[in-house]
């Protein structure tokens, strides 16, 4: 695989990252830098690390997870969508959504797992076309990850407005389950 080709699925498999990054930039614009850190770091080692998983176990693991994988994601990502939504209409104003915290490493994890699992694909894919440049596939998978995520996040917290918070709530909560069911029909 040449870098174009790399550098294209690194930025398609980070999508993900920046829709939740732009979401949460929406709805904790004042988080700690450590924070942001932290979450763009966990997406960049689990965007990085499912592809070597998917490329290590190859078939004999991946095929009934591959089939179960969208099924996952969707599941987790409709799970904290629907109860964005339904904290969105049930909070008062000002109060700060708990279901998209980043700073609980629970979230974040739960987040990092379920945009990644189609990078589990993309690594069975390399065992499939026996890629000779893994190493450096899942370190750029990794770095585009975590470097689409940071700024992301950072972009858009300058465009939040708290008398917005409530309505990026609601549209954070509609993304993340359209993710799950791009993930689920794509």
């Amino acid at each position: 695989m040449g870098w174009i080709e790399l550098i294209l699925l690194s930025l398609s498999l980070a999508m993900d990252c920046f829709a939740i990054s732009c979401v949460v930039g929406m709805l904790q614009p004042e988080l700690a830098r450590k924070y942001v850190l932290r979450f763009s770091l966990a997406f960049g080692v689990f965007q990085g690390g499912m592809p070597l998983l998917g490329w290590l176990f190859g078939e004999s693991l991946l095929g009934p997870l591959e089939k179960a994988g969208p099924y996952i994601a969707f599941g987790i990502l409709a799970f904290i969508g629907g109860k964005m939504l339904v904290e969105s209409f049930r909070r008062n104003e000002g109060e700060k959504s708990e279901r998209l915290d980043v700073t609980k490493w629970a979230n974040v994890i739960l987040l990092a797992v379920a945009t990644s699992i189609d990078a589990l694909a993309v690594g069975f894919s390399f065992a499939m076309i026996q890629e000779e440049h893994v190493a450096r596939a899942f370190l750029v998978i990794g770095l585009t990850s975590f470097v689409v995520s940071f700024l992301a996040y950072t972009f858009v917290k300058r465009l939040s407005n708290p008398k917005i918070s409530r309505y990026a709530e609601i549209v954070g909560g509609i993304v993340l389950i359209l993710i799950g069911l791009k993930i689920l029909f794509v």
